[in-house]
């Protein structure tokens, strides 16, 4: 595998400029970068500085998207977005979202004396990850017409609306969202991510072409039982919230194997918690995911079933609450082609075709426009972690491969 001068540079400079992001953090020993903090305006004070020298025009959207813009010769042509996100999770990694920010730049960069028949528009997304006001994909919605207005009265830890924050930003909340971007003016939307997954890792491959991303439900349960002394009443008697969590959790678990989804139970209080006491009650949570929406909506009805009958079986009250819902989507057949060829081109092996069990901002983009991803490999899949880490020679392949599939649309 063959990688040229400028890509080898370009890598070196990005590992570069994730360092100095991972800078722009809430935490002291750690990553935290939330939309519409301190953080946030810094991190993309210094995206947008970069994109300058890019020689990219740049603005700031009414959600606070940082874009930088290469124009065609022809005003009247269709735009091509490439985006991801600039905030993060708390105690995060420095690649995820940012890598794909940095890979458009630095394209950019390289692509600065070349005349492309299109509009090329970078994009740090504001909000993917929802950290503070817990509602995900925030600045994507935004740009593809699905901002909310009900959003800006969600308030943070702190009791700080969304309207007031963005009003201490900069920002006039009046107008979140009123410039999002028409269909018929978007080419198609590229991303770059990497995978926080394992299987290109695995497979000893630097990169990997997007097929689509899954859809997923998120629901909070509520199971209520009855307290007890844990010494004097009878196993036989007792109606154990607990007890019932468990078998329900082990349902969960071997479901989701049998169906070819994922399930998982995040997180599980259990009420009163006291070591001597039966526990009355338990709050649990189930995220579910499936490539394939109808197979998510059979699944969740199926489960939401089964474990009525648990509770039922075990007198036991089961009421439970949907977080969140996004559906399943595809990547354009076309896009996938093209990323395959130009990634077979700079690894000289066959392309890697998989599938995000996470979410990004391309899902979002889908309302708008076709959408194309390719994945970087990670170290052991890690991510949403401080142990976050990405080859630099895999971003030099990924910088190769984006210049050449912005080519590649030209065509």
């Amino acid at each position: 595998m063959q990688i040229n001068t400028d890509a080898k540079q370009g890598a070196a400079k990005i590992m570069q400029q994730a360092d100095q992001l991972g800078t722009f953090s809430a935490m002291e020993n750690g990553l935290l970068r939330a939309y519409l903090t301190p953080e946030h305006k810094a991190a993309h004070q210094q995206i947008d500085q970069w994109m300058q020298l890019a020689n990219l025009e740049t603005w700031e959207d009414s959600v606070g998207n940082q874009w930088g813009r290469k124009v065609a010769k022809n005003p009247t042509m269709p735009t091509l977005l490439i985006g991801s996100h600039s905030d993060t999770v708390a105690n995060a990694g420095k690649y995820d979202g940012n890598l794909g920010v940095l890979l458009a730049i630095e394209a950019m960069l390289q692509l600065s004396d070349v005349e492309l028949p299109f509009h090329v528009d970078i994009v740090a997304f504001a909000d993917e990850e929802g950290t503070r006001f817990n509602t995900t994909l925030i600045g994507s919605s935004a740009v593809a017409g699905g901002f909310q207005e009900e959003w800006l009265a969600v308030t943070d830890s702190d009791g700080i609306s969304m309207a007031q924050a963005m009003t201490h930003f900069g920002l006039d909340p009046a107008l979140a969202g009123k410039d999002q971007r028409l269909a018929d003016d978007i080419l198609s939307y590229l991303e770059v991510h990497i995978e926080q997954g394992p299987v290109l890792e695995d497979l000893d491959l630097p990169v990997g072409v997007v097929t689509g991303i899954a859809g997923a439900k998120r629901y909070q349960f509520k199971l209520k039982g009855m307290a007890g002394h844990a010494g004097t009443v009878p196993s036989n008697l007792r109606r154990d919230a607990m007890c019932g969590t468990a078998e329900m959790v082990s349902a969960i678990e071997q479901f989701a194997i049998d169906n070819e989804i994922v399930a998982t139970v995040g997180r599980c209080d259990v009420f009163p918690a006291a070591v001597n006491v039966i526990a009355g009650e338990v709050h649990f949570t189930i995220d579910i995911r499936s490539q394939c929406q109808s197979t998510l909506e059979r699944c969740c009805e199926t489960l939401l079933q089964m474990l009525s009958d648990i509770a039922t079986k075990r007198q036991l009250t089961l009421t439970h609450e949907k977080l969140y819902q996004a559906e399943a989507v595809l990547c354009d057949d076309d896009l996938q082609k093209k990323w395959g060829e130009v990634v077979e081109q700079h690894t000289q092996k066959p392309p890697r075709f998989l599938s995000s069990g996470a979410g990004h901002d391309a899902m979002v983009m889908t309302n708008i426009t076709d959408i194309g991803m390719l994945f970087v490999r990670c170290e052991k899949g890690i991510s949403h972690n401080p142990r976050e880490q990405v080859i630099e020679s895999d971003v030099a392949v990924a910088l190769n491969c984006l210049v050449d599939m912005i080519k590649k649309l030209t065509d």
